[in-house]
């Protein structure tokens, strides 16, 4: 049979803060509260503002080819795909 030990430490602290947060609302102190805070740099901003550019001809992209497999006039080149995945068959 182990004994078995208990560590009240850690309960006891929770307690404690348990009751300082009790007391200082009874009190009506509120505590500080942090507010969030995010600072954007130009350059992301400017990076942001590129990518809105370039996802709407993406957008335009997408929806041509859309229009494309629909209609059944969307070719795939096999010899182009066989292409790319040969120097990961070797």
């Amino acid at each position: 049979m182990t004994d078995l030990k208990i560590n009240e430490s850690q309960g006891i602290g929770a307690y404690r803060s348990y009751n300082q947060t009790v007391d200082l609302k009874n009190r009506g102190v509120s505590s500080p509260k942090k507010k969030d805070e995010v600072q954007i740099s130009s350059e992301a901003k400017e990076l942001a503002g590129a990518q809105g550019l370039a996802g709407s001809e993406r957008a335009d992209k997408i929806q041509s080819l859309k229009t494309e497999v629909a209609s059944g006039a969307y070719f795939v080149d096999s010899g182009k795909i066989a292409e790319k995945l040969l120097p990961y068959l070797k």
